[in-house]
């Protein structure tokens, strides 16, 4: 599932390098992929449902940056359908503040590329500023870390080594809430790894998630 404002091609790196043995697909979801008109709701919950019934069989998921708040809620609220999570640069720090996030995105984006901006700019675009707020703003609210206390699939939590939306020590909270969390930082990157740093964190979900696909 891609991130806020953002559609899949962003993720469409990885899910090539992951190989044969994975049968993957993207879901889009309002502000997520897909256009969204005044007054859909974007809080996690209720997009958790949407994706929930996106799906066709058991799988895992694959959220990234706001987009970690969903996959973790589908997975809270139905975990027979879920055989393990990927949470990439997942938001939700509570420690951010709108003013600190803001300084953590600079610090983030010197470490990103030029050549991503045909890709991202263009979504975010598409998307709008009142998309992008409504959707920041109901993930403020949403405990990412709570969710993952009842989640029992295996759940890697991954971030780029130069990422300051998604702090190290953020990402240890969150695979040490769930019950069978591991976390990573990639040895190059920033906040957007599945663009970037696609070998590399296909590695990374093989090594922790490979035995999960059989069980979908």
């Amino acid at each position: 599932m891609p991130g806020l404002g953002l559609t899949p091609r962003t993720a469409a790196p990885t899910l090539h390098a992951l190989g044969p043995g994975w049968r993957t697909g993207a879901v889009r979801l309002p502000g997520y992929g897909e256009p969204c008109a005044s007054g859909v709701p974007l809080d996690p919950a209720d997009l958790a449902g949407r994706l929930l019934d996106a799906l066709d069989r058991p799988a895992v998921l694959l959220g990234h940056s706001a987009s970690c708040h969903v996959v973790a809620e589908a997975a809270r609220r139905a975990p027979g359908r879920v055989a393990g999570l990927v949470l990439v640069g997942p938001t939700g720090d509570p420690r951010l503040t709108p003013p600190v996030l803001a300084h953590r995105w600079v610090r983030t984006a010197v470490h990103e590329h030029v050549w991503e901006l045909p890709v991202l700019v263009p979504d975010w675009l598409r998307s709008g500023p009142v998309t992008m707020a409504r959707g920041f703003a109901a993930t403020r609210r949403h405990r990412l870390d709570d969710a993952l206390t009842c989640v029992d699939a295996p759940v890697l939590v991954v971030r780029g080594r130069h990422d300051r939306l998604s702090p190290a020590d953020w990402v240890a909270a969150l695979a040490a809430a769930a019950p069978r969390g591991s976390a990573a930082s990639l040895s190059g990157g920033a906040h957007m790894v599945p663009l970037t740093r696609p070998a590399s964190l296909a590695a990374r979900i093989e090594a922790v998630l490979g035995g999960a696909r059989t069980r979908r």
